[in-house]
């Protein structure tokens, strides 16, 4: 009789052990595109909190982290996709990858970046694409253009390159700034751009570290981000107090890219805390520094570097989802036929 108690005791130790032991192994999958990245220790932070690891998946741009996410619908291989901005979200959202959560944090978010009234996708962070300029490259014989209506006057031929907005998320952006603006003229904007000696590259790479000055070319303007100043300082071999580049704040597209948690995880407890975290203070005060975005949250403190020289934007433009999405190809379509043929 003794032994058999003693078994019993000894098989429910066991059982706790390995009970505990799944807990501490418990893990998240974030899906997220190529262009992530945090500073080492905070997803740290993360797990000792929660006791819950994250495992990180990337699926390339924007455009193949959505796809993905498509394609797998039914059966996620993650719990939270972040990464997803709102270019892309009404496809996201038509194609139901996402369930409603709506996390507490949400009351430090500005209202005017939540675009998802059924709470489906959270903002995790933002940033604005704008025309950057080399600042040495004007001066009182050629100063620096204001807005988009100055980028086809003549005396600015051959100044500016700017990527494809069928192959690139800073292209495409820049494409819908200037549609806000002009409306049904956009067209003629663009054919005008082109006859002002405009340089159509693929990425951003290929733009700002090739054609542009700061990476050797020889044109003094290029669609980048109203974070690139900051980022200038931040990665430059030699130290330095002050950018070279500045930024027209007049032509600035806003992009918000948001976190969602996968229909039909079968970790949604995890997949809740992680989003929370996402919108935590030590969560969001990494982002400057390691994605160059704003934190979505009013109580996150920016770096210095990201205070003194980064431009916020007080009036972007900015598009609907719905609109972009009705009419994404036929734009990009007929931005080819003008830009490009």
């Amino acid at each position: 009789m003794k032994k058999k108690s003693l078994f019993i005791i000894l098989l429910l130790a066991v059982v706790m052990i390995s009970a505990c032991g799944e807990e501490e192994e418990r893990t998240v999958t974030l899906l997220t595109h190529d262009s992530f990245w945090i500073s080492e220790g905070v997803f740290q932070d993360f797990t000792e909190q929660s006791g819950v690891t994250v495992e990180l998946q990337m699926a390339g741009d924007t455009g193949q982290l959505l796809a993905s996410a498509i394609l797998t619908a039914g059966n996620p291989a993650a719990d939270v996709i972040f990464g997803i901005d709102n270019t892309f979200l009404q496809r996201a959202l038509d194609a139901e990858i996402f369930s409603a959560y709506e996390s507490p944090a949400l009351a430090h978010i500005p209202g005017e970046i939540q675009l998802d009234p059924q709470h489906r996708v959270t903002p995790v962070d933002f940033g604005d694409v704008c025309i950057n300029y080399w600042i040495d490259s004007f001066d009182a014989d050629l100063p620096v253009p204001e807005n988009l209506d100055d980028l086809i006057d003549s005396k600015y031929y051959g100044q500016l390159v700017v990527q494809n907005p069928e192959t690139s998320s800073p292209g495409l952006a820049f494409l819908l700034a200037t549609i806000a603006e002009y409306g049904e003229d956009w067209e003629a904007w663009w054919a005008a751009l082109r006859n002002n000696g405009v340089t159509v590259t693929s990425g951003w790479e290929d733009a700002y570290e090739g054609e542009f000055v700061a990476g050797g070319g020889d044109r003094p303007l290029v669609v980048s981000y109203a974070s690139s100043p900051p980022a200038e300082v931040i990665y430059s071999e030699a130290p330095i107090s002050s950018p070279p580049t500045g930024v027209l704040t007049d032509t600035c597209y806003r992009q918000i890219e948001f976190a969602g948690i996968v229909n039909g995880t079968n970790n949604q407890e995890s997949a809740e805390a992680l989003v929370d975290f996402m919108l935590s203070e030590r969560f969001q005060e990494d982002i400057p520094n390691s994605m160059l975005m704003f934190p979505a949250s009013v109580n996150a403190e920016l770096p210095q570097v990201f205070s003194e020289f980064a431009e916020v934007i007080e009036t972007p433009y900015m598009l609907a989802p719905e609109f972009i999405e009705e009419n994404r190809n036929d734009w990009t379509e007929r931005w080819t036929e003008i830009v490009l043929r």
